[in-house]
């Protein structure tokens, strides 16, 4: 299944605060102490703990304002590695796409990515591989767990929840075919839905979506220093009861 390899290139430190955002502060293993970037703007409030442990990889890039990047963390009450970078899910939905190995997709293959409607960008399109038919796909990443339960978002998404009202939109006027698939950055849960208590609206929005045909499916990942591996289907249920 698609992974991404890290090669030992990940520097384990100890993450002090969260500054903004997107920025967090952590010491490297020499004491010294960085302002580092996080690619998760979610609340993350679970997993970034004061004085726990954070992985890290420095940048390559000398214009970037931070030397170095959050990659992963450690949930020490579910003792599992938990992604903290929301680009990971779509390189590993590319990758799995152009190998043909999500069965739900199994009679689609990838035409494009980050494919443009109007004034949105969608992250892939795929065409029928017998019919005339194109299909929008749209890639999300969950971090949150709660008793076995994948929820999205973590915070609230307005622009999640346009894209999702978009997919509706042109699903009901027969233009696409279109799907959501959630990618959860964590091995520890059985099934993936809303977060109703975070974000009413886009809860509102995923279980509208379904009921006009907008079909929602999910993944886990397998996360360790050395790798993030995709792994089986995740049930999704837009509405959780």
């Amino acid at each position: 299944m698609a992974a991404i390899q890290f090669h030992d290139t990940l520097v384990q430190g100890v993450f002090l605060e969260r500054l903004n955002r997107f920025v967090l502060e952590c010491e490297l293993p020499s004491g010294s102490k960085e302002k580092v970037h996080l690619p998760d703007p979610g609340r993350l409030k679970d997993l970034l703990v004061p004085g726990g442990p954070i992985w890290l990889q420095e940048s390559k890039d000398p214009k970037r304002k931070t030397k170095w990047s959050a990659v992963m963390t450690h949930d020490s009450v579910n003792d599992i590695y938990v992604s903290l970078n929301t680009q990971f899910p779509n390189r590993l939905a590319l990758e799995a796409l152009q190998l043909e190995m999500i069965d739900e997709l199994k009679e689609w293959h990838l035409d494009k990515a980050e494919f443009k409607v109007g004034s949105s960008r969608f992250d892939f399109l795929l065409s029928h591989k017998e019919k005339d038919e194109k299909l929008l796909l749209e890639v999300k990443s969950v971090t949150m767990v709660e008793g076995g339960t994948g929820k999205f978002p973590d915070a609230v998404t307005v622009r999640g929840a346009r894209h999702v009202e978009e997919l509706t939109y042109l699903q009901k006027n027969d233009s696409y075919q279109t799907a959501v698939l959630f990618i959860a950055q964590r091995s520890d849960l059985r099934e993936i839905t809303s977060a109703p208590e975070i974000d009413p609206h886009f809860a509102r929005v995923m279980e509208e979506a379904a009921r006009h045909g907008v079909w929602f499916f999910g993944r886990s990942c397998t996360v360790t220093p050395e790798r993030i591996s995709l792994n089986g289907p995740i049930p999704v249920y837009t509405k959780k009861d």
